[in-house]
């Protein structure tokens, strides 16, 4: 298939499963990784679909292709559909969102916020995570704030925040009185990503919970009591595996 402006860069497509982390953990859903980014995180734990080097793994598809593998995957029963990256609002996804959802399907999309979209309004669910300091990322709360515009008051929203170190959470007790209206998590972030050829490379599970006891200490210690902390769940079962 020739790529052209309806034409959707899919890494990979899986589920059903759970959603490891934010404010869906545990709901059963099928997964729809787009491939680009506008970001470069420093610990990504996703390359596979962000890198440019690795876009020759990327498949393009049209949305009712991808609907048809999502629909193959849930057996034709509606569920939470996620849509993820890298940055899945580079991609046009206004088309297979209103087609799922003609079949009675739910949408979420977790983006950094650095790209607004008019069809966020007809998402579920959206998840605005912006990247905090450790990833060498700078956040311009303007087009954060253009985002929540785009998304209007259908969608319930979120701010979610991957925790490393103190500047980290710094960021994130900012940005929630930026936007003191969204629910906030925070999860620890995993030291130990995948190298994009490896799914199944080691993962310092004891690093990650120690970071996760650090943080509890952190938010109850400051009475952050609107803030929710939530492990990786994913991470937690599966670790650095893929497709899962």
């Amino acid at each position: 298939m020739t790529a052209s402006a309806e034409t959707i860069r899919i890494s990979e497509i899986f589920g059903p499963t759970i959603q490891g982390e934010g404010m869906l953990i545990g709901q059963p859903t099928v997964f729809v990784r787009t491939g680009g980014c506008d970001y470069r995180c420093s610990w990504c734990d996703t390359l596979h679909a962000v890198d440019s080097a690795y876009r020759q793994d990327w498949t393009p598809m049209d949305a009712e292709a991808i609907w048809q593998e999502v629909r193959d995957l849930s057996g034709g029963r509606p569920l939470m559909v996620s849509l993820s990256g890298g940055n899945p609002a580079i991609q046009p996804l206004k088309s297979l969102i209103r087609r799922g959802k003609n079949d009675g399907y739910r949408f979420a999309i977790e983006t950094q916020g650095s790209i607004a979209r008019d069809w966020f309004a007809d998402l579920d669910v959206l998840v605005l995570s912006p990247k905090p300091p450790s990833s060498g990322m700078e956040t311009d709360w303007d087009v954060l704030a253009d985002c929540l515009e785009a998304a209007g008051k259908a969608p319930r929203i979120a701010l979610k925040f991957v925790i490393f170190d103190d500047a980290d959470y710094a960021f994130a007790r900012e940005a929630s009185l930026r936007f003191p209206e969204l629910p906030v998590y925070l999860q620890p972030g995993n030291h130990t990503p995948p190298p994009p050829e490896d799914d199944d490379a080691r993962i310092d599970l004891d690093g990650i919970m120690d970071r996760m006891l650090w943080l509890v200490d952190k938010v109850t210690a400051d009475y952050w009591f609107s803030a929710t902390v939530l492990p990786q769940l994913h991470v937690l079962l599966w670790g650095n595996k893929r497709g899962v």
